[in-house]
């Protein structure tokens, strides 16, 4: 059974950091595109930064220079360090697995990021 998991959520302030975690059991992280997305409420979910199995790697225009994802196939975790965070960053962020072959698509049940003013 394939689990997602995200952790590093919290409380920070405006200007602060935080970095956010995914790992998955049951799938092999280098035949997954991985992908940080963020649901801010009323409004749509959208992908934030996402790392090929390639290490190609794509951000939002509104977290470029800001954000930074990398994968440790070691610890087979997906990180996503998060500087100079803004309010508008507030939202639950969630993982996703996306198998490079078959389409199958893993979520988390993502964690919490506030920022504080």
């Amino acid at each position: 059974q394939v689990q997602v998991v995200e952790s590093g959520g919290g409380l920070v302030k405006v200007g602060g950091s935080l970095r956010l975690s995914c790992t998955a059991s049951g799938i092999a992280l280098s035949s997954n595109n991985v992908a940080w997305y963020r649901q801010a409420p009323g409004k749509q979910r959208e992908m934030v930064a996402r790392i090929t199995t390639m290490g190609r790697m794509d951000y939002a225009d509104t977290v470029k220079g800001r954000f930074t994802i990398s994968r440790d196939a070691a610890k087979r975790t997906v990180d996503l360090q998060m500087n100079s965070l803004k309010p508008e960053d507030t939202a639950v962020y969630y993982c996703n697995f996306a198998a490079q072959f078959t389409g199958e698509s893993y979520w988390g049940r993502g964690t919490q990021v506030t920022v504080s003013s």
